[in-house]
């Protein structure tokens, strides 16, 4: 450890595990130099090179490379899924918590009421539907491989997921009553033929699919994620592939960019697009590259895919954004504006974390009767109250995606799919085509 380089790391909160050089306390990366400085890498700023050797380093980012190959990609096109304004910045949290405190009081007091008003209106059918079918108890009893990461609230987020999906009658069991030998040992006996093809959004390592394979046999798995995982092949891709039926691709691509219909091998194939904590705009992007203009056509040709069952866990709804909400209609028929849509995004962090009592450190002027005024009304609002209100503007993005979704023939739901003790973020979007 004595030899290792003393650069601290605050992202993963260590020191770097590279040798330090002979002469100095640091490695040759992270070696100090008083004429020059860190600074983040233009094409990946998860990271930061000295700048000085930032123009050669950016002909040689690892990212680079990625990225030039993508784009060579037939299922790459660049914001497809972004909606009509994807090139305009993101609102940031920062603007959108300035804009709240811009407000005067009595406009405050007025969005608020119109919160309420909404949600008494449009937000009553969403109902519990905690369920966790016959065919996933094996996998939720016990960790089916003992090489995966198992955690029991997981497995039974997952389970619901896939329960409420076969409720609604996207797909059916194929494995229910085997034993746990032949449920580990189990390659899919489900007739290709009636098997979709399974999409998962956000995949990270993939249980969520994983669950699905062992517990419903299917023949062909998509993980799309944008994040490289280097420890993916010790996680659920390597039991996947364990599987001689099924055939897994793996495409490191950000939705946005995803033409799904120019994927080669999901041609022809009725397919589900599956999800869990879909951040914020992802549950959009996903929503019209599945259902959207997008996921029905390509080019004027009509989609030789198709899409049999949707079912969507979202969350991080405080990251949701006007240009790439998909029924920014539905909002204006309520009468609530763009600045309004991104005042109701910061309101749902109190869902999760109701306790904003600080307001991370803004600045009161006593001049300002505005903000000052604001304050006042913030103060007047208890913990518990924020909280409320913060799941009201949840359960009102979410309706809006319904709404959506039934507009564009799904026969759809928008459930709670496990009590709020297993999970704050429990909305799970269900749909099926005729």
């Amino acid at each position: 450890m004595e030899s290792r380089c003393k650069f601290w790391m605050p992202k993963k909160k260590r020191f770097c595990a590279i040798p330090r050089l002979s002469n100095s306390e640091f490695c040759g990366n992270h070696s100090k130099r008083s004429d020059d400085t860190w600074v983040p890498c233009s094409i990946d700023p998860s990271h930061s090179v000295l700048e000085s050797n930032l123009q050669t380093h950016l002909k040689r980012c690892p990212l680079l490379k990625h990225k030039n190959s993508l784009a060579l990609q037939p299922f790459y096109k660049k914001g497809i899924n972004g909606g009509h304004d994807h090139h305009e910045p993101d609102v940031t949290s920062e603007s959108k918590r300035m804009a709240v405190h811009s407000m005067t009081a009595p406009q405050f007091i007025k969005l608020i009421a119109k919160i309420k008003s909404v949600h008494a209106s449009i937000c009553n059918h969403i109902h519990d539907s905690f369920n966790l079918p016959e065919a996933c108890k094996i996998w939720i009893n016990r960790s089916i491989d003992w090489k995966i990461p198992f955690q029991e609230k997981h497995a039974i987020q997952q389970a619901s997921i896939l329960g409420n999906l076969e409720k609604l009658g996207a797909f059916k069991s194929s494995t229910t009553g085997l034993s746990e030998e032949e449920l580990y040992c189990n390659n899919s006996s489900a007739d290709p033929s009636d098997s979709p093809a399974v999409v998962e959004f956000g995949a990270g390592r993939g249980y969520l699919t994983q669950m699905l394979a062992d517990c419903y046999g299917v023949s062909k798995v998509f993980l799309i994620e944008r994040k490289s995982y280097k420890l993916k092949v010790s996680g659920a891709d390597r039991s996947l592939r364990q599987k001689e039926s099924l055939m897994l691709e793996r495409l490191r691509i950000d939705i946005e960019d995803l033409n799904l219909n120019a994927i080669g091998s999901l041609q022809g194939l009725p397919f589900l697009a599956i999800g869990k904590h879909l951040c914020g705009p992802a549950t959009d992007m996903t929503l019209r590259c599945c259902v959207g203009e997008h996921g029905r056509e390509s080019k004027g040709v009509a989609a030789t895919s198709y899409l049999r069952g949707v079912s969507i866990a979202t969350c991080c709804h405080h990251l949701c954004q006007w240009k790439h909400y998909i029924n920014r209609g539905f909002f204006s028929s309520l009468g609530m504006t763009k600045d309004e849509f991104h005042a109701i995004t910061w309101f749902t962090s109190w869902a999760v974390d109701a306790d904003h009592g600080s307001d991370d450190g803004v600045e009161k002027s006593e001049s300002d009767e505005a903000v000052l005024g604001n304050e006042k009304v913030l103060g007047m609002l208890s913990a518990k109250e924020r909280g409320v209100l913060g799941f009201m503007c949840k359960d009102i993005i979410d309706t809006g995606r319904l709404m959506w979704m039934r507009e564009n023939g799904l026969e759809s739901e928008l459930v709670k799919y496990v009590p709020s003790n297993i999970s704050p973020e429990n909305h799970l979007l269900i749909g099926k085509c005729d």
